[in-house]
């Protein structure tokens, strides 16, 4: 097996954006592999959901994730092992409305983000995720 040569900052920033796309497109197999066991969110909605399982449930087969679009802008890295602390900006558009988490169909929404990546063994997987809606942009 060759050896990744490539720093950790680097390999985190691309699983995070496979973690984007997967979200985008609702993939729970890529999300599965992506999110830690014991992943916990602290969303938008102010709902802190703990347990990969639950996260799923909760957000990507009730629907609340259900995006058109979802671009992610890294502003900050930084490296902490075992962990790698990701912070930015993101703007998605649903799908539809989920007036629970504050989501209407088409209208853009800008929020702040901050997802830790947690070293577990031969991988890096997102262990905790904070979004928060920016309405100053």
């Amino acid at each position: 097996m060759a050896m990744d040569r490539r720093s950790d900052e680097e390999i985190v920033r691309g699983l995070d954006d496979l973690e984007r796309v997967a979200a985008l497109g609702r993939d729970i197999p890529a999300l599965s592999r992506l999110w830690s066991e014991d992943f916990v969110v602290n969303a938008p909605n102010n709902q802190v959901v703990s347990g990969k399982n639950t996260v799923l449930a909760t957000f990507v087969e009730a629907g609340i994730i259900d995006f058109s679009s979802f671009e992610r802008q890294i502003e900050f890295v930084r490296k902490d092992h075992p962990f790698v602390v990701l912070m930015g900006l993101e703007i998605i558009v649903p799908l539809t409305t989920t007036p629970g988490a504050g989501l209407a169909a088409g209208q853009r929404v800008t929020r702040r983000f901050t997802n830790i990546w947690k070293n577990e063994g031969d991988t890096w997987r997102l262990a905790i995720r904070h979004a928060n809606v920016f309405a100053g942009i």
